[in-house]
């Protein structure tokens, strides 16, 4: 039976892409398993820090599927779900085949290592996508072709590269992306626009960024608190760009405990934060757009509103687009990828 590599993989990838900007300090990451016929058993992706790897996520999903054995469903931890699948996996993974948008990790740190779980459990072959960068991770690959396991990698290397840029941008200095909200007609005023689903990431996002940046006039006239309540998370520092540093202090950003809250007409404090999120409309996009990597949109399927961003002139590339339960989401970088960082 002749595969399809692209499909599957594809797959893999826009489960992951559903977690992009969750993962922080971790790269996004998904994974597809196929039976010998090519039936899909499980689609995962590696959802937050600390949680299972995706080829964990996806094994544990095919398991309970191959078995019905539901005692699984009730294991959470990384180890214990290895654990259990090399006691009870009774060759169900026989002749199967993976798919993961990053090679499976070598190394055992906070979860054990993928690739030596991969290793025993009778998987045929493994598809990978990108080869991890990271040196302590890499070398998941060998670990899995020296067990007698067909490896074939660089399967759409591409997306998968641009999957795994923002955890690469990180490790080496600091990854910045806009993040914006809009409806059908293109405005992005008068109140809140998408939906308590898009709401609830964007605070998760927040939880796991190191910086939040916003203009000095969408706090005076919004008033935010920028927090991370929705998801009882943990509240970024705070640059507000501004050349006037007089503010109205009760407004709520200013007094969420733990937090810095800066006020500057300058972006050079970036290099001190690794994860950064701007949140802004026109007069923001402009101002950063040399120092963002991707673009982040939520698309509300209303209409309304007055303010557009109707003094931007800029081609973006998409990198993938999500249908929430009501938003659309689209991942971006500018066409012409500038780097300018």
């Amino acid at each position: 039976m002749v595969i399809n590599t692209q499909f599957y993989m594809k797959l893999a990838l826009d489960e992951a892409w559903k977690y992009q900007g969750l993962t922080y300090p971790n790269p996004a990451v998904g994974c597809t398993v196929v039976s010998q016929e090519g039936a899909i058993l499980a689609i995962e992706a590696h959802k937050c820090a600390g949680a299972p790897h995706a080829e964990v996520e996806a094994l544990k999903s095919a398991y309970f599927k191959l078995t019905n054995d539901s005692k699984i469903l009730d294991i959470y931890e990384s180890s214990q779900i290895h654990t259990y699948l090399l006691l009870h996996h009774n060759n169900c993974f026989y002749d199967m085949t993976l798919f993961t948008t990053l090679e499976p990790c070598s190394h055992v740190g906070k979860t054990p290592s993928c690739a030596s779980l991969i290793s025993t459990l009778g998987i045929k072959k493994l598809f990978i996508g990108s080869i991890d960068s990271n040196m302590e991770a890499s070398g998941g690959a060998d670990i899995v072709a020296n067990a007698g396991i067909n490896v074939e990698k660089d399967i759409l290397a591409k997306e998968c590269s641009e999957l795994l840029e923002p955890f690469n941008m990180w490790q080496k200095n600091s990854f910045v992306f806009f993040k914006w909200a809009q409806r059908l007609n293109g405005t992005i005023d008068e109140g809140v626009i998408s939906s308590t689903n898009s709401r609830t990431k964007v605070h998760a996002m927040r939880d796991v960024c190191d910086l939040l940046v916003i203009g000095g006039n969408s706090v005076r006239i919004d008033r935010p608190k920028l927090d991370a309540r929705m998801v009882n998370g943990k509240a970024p520092d705070i640059l507000i760009y501004s050349r006037s540093k007089e503010f109205d202090k009760s407004i709520p950003l200013f007094s969420v405990e733990g937090r810095k809250v800066i006020i500057s007409d300058s972006f050079l404090l970036l290099k001190n934060y690794k994860n950064i999120m701007i949140e802004g409309g026109e007069k923001m996009f402009e101002l950063s757009k040399d120092i963002v990597d991707y673009y982040l949109c939520f698309i509300s399927p209303t209409v309304g509103g007055n303010s557009n961003f109707t003094g931007i002139n800029e081609k973006f590339e998409i990198l993938n687009i999500q249908k929430d339960e009501q938003d659309i989401i689209m991942w971006m970088k500018q066409a012409d990828n500038r780097g300018n960082k």
